[in-house]
């Protein structure tokens, strides 16, 4: 049975996954991957209004996914924990995985009615 520790464990891991459940919040985690970016180079590449990418970060932020400095008037942001990256990374695999058993079922699917019209 889980104790009052796991419970909050558990609110605290859907809050961060919450905080990551936008497509536009994972396109940036991606691209802060391989290392830090500013924040202009951030709206530059994702085409997003700088007031959207500020809230995408401050939200990340704000749950511990992403740590951020400021050189001067740039603030630079990364990935808080390399293992943010990982999860995405096996997360995006498993989906990826799942698509290519989804397409086989229907490729099959559709042989078999194909062999059935055939008789």
């Amino acid at each position: 049975m889980n104790n009052e520790k796991d419970k909050n464990l558990y609110e605290l891991q859907a809050n961060v996954c919450l905080a990551m459940a936008n497509p536009k919040r994972l396109q940036i985690l991606n691209l802060l991957k391989d290392g830090e970016m500013s924040v202009s180079e951030i709206i530059r590449i994702t085409e997003l209004p700088k007031a959207n990418v500020s809230q995408h970060l401050s939200i990340l932020k704000q749950h511990g996914i992403v740590s951020y400095r400021r050189e001067g008037t740039s603030v630079f942001y990364r990935i808080a924990n390399p293992k943010i990256s990982e999860a995405c990374a096996i997360m995006r695999e498993v989906l990826v995985e799942s698509l290519k058993t989804k397409e086989t079922l229907s490729k099959m699917i559709r042989g078999e009615k194909e062999e059935d019209l055939e008789i």
